[in-house]
């Protein structure tokens, strides 16, 4: 018997799949978006130097990359950068985890309930679009401008996001992993512990990254209206001092930990739910 040779159009296609399975990725493919973004804010940093460097703006009212980093070095060199960091990111922790524990179980809970969900459902979309800086008096009144307030504005800025993404996900909870818990007669605190949390994790990572910037934005309004450290206070101060250079150095440093902290959380997601469907 005659064996069946492939045509030539499937040779073609054979021949050209192949080729494209073996070729390897250049450094720029890899990392496209990476240094599309780093061309992108060279590119305005540039523009914003020769704004300045031709007197089409005042550097005195809004200081300059050049300046702004020479600022910034010399705040690192003498270690003066480093507290208000580290308060500004002692708030955010504090605050985080206060969201994570409180926020992962209610979310569950409100998901897997539906008189919950009928219940808080406005009031949680309410909060979540309401700003919370108009709250910002009534915090005052009731914790005063100590770190406590600070706290709560980061909590309250952070748990929203959180909650509607945890709720979102007990809801669309896979149907098949609630018969598997019914029939090993699973009760239904082991069933959001062993079955919910674990299905609905992209779910509460993806909360958890909205959460993060969230945190930084309360974090550093707090520092601004009633802080005596922080970034969010250094920014306060060397503006009304028309320190320029500082000021925006200090705001640089708050842009590093923005990126910083949503992409540490952005790459835990994808290592914690790789198996997820991702876009």
């Amino acid at each position: 018997m005659t064996a069946l040779r492939p045509s030539p159009v499937d040779a073609l296609r054979s021949s050209t799949a192949k080729g494209t399975d073996t070729r390897k990725p250049t450094r720029w493919s890899r990392h496209r978006e990476l240094w599309l973004g780093l061309i992108g804010l060279l590119s305005v940093f540039v523009l914003w130097q020769l704004a300045v460097a031709v007197g089409v703006v005042d550097a005195n009212f809004t200081s300059s990359p050049l300046g702004a980093l020479g600022s910034l070095f010399d705040s690192i060199r003498s270690g003066e950068v480093w507290p208000p960091v580290g308060a500004t990111l002692a708030s955010v922790g504090i605050g985080m985890a206060i969201t994570l524990v409180v926020g992962i179980p209610l979310g569950l809970i409100i998901g897997r309930t539906p008189v919950l969900y009928g219940l808080t459902e406005q009031m949680i979309s309410i909060m979540y679009a309401v700003p919370f800086v108009v709250f910002l008096p009534i915090i005052i009144f009731w914790f005063g401008i100590g770190g406590e307030a600070r706290i709560v504005i980061v909590v309250w800025s952070a748990l929203f996001p959180l909650l509607i993404n945890v709720v979102a996900g007990g809801r669309n909870l896979d149907p098949d992993y609630l018969r598997v818990s019914q029939v090993f007669c699973a009760s239904r605190p082991r069933t959001l512990w062993s079955v919910a949390l674990p299905a609905t994790l992209p779910y509460i990572l993806a909360g958890v990254r909205q959460a993060v910037g969230r945190a930084l934005v309360g974090a550093i309004v707090a520092e601004l209206f009633m802080g005596t450290d922080g970034l969010g206070y250094v920014v306060q101060v060397e503006t009304s001092n028309f320190e320029m250079d500082a000021a925006m150095a200090a705001i640089g440093v708050i842009a590093v930990v923005a990126v910083v902290l949503t992409r540490g959380v952005a790459y835990l997601e994808r290592r914690l739910t790789f198996w997820s469907v991702n876009d």
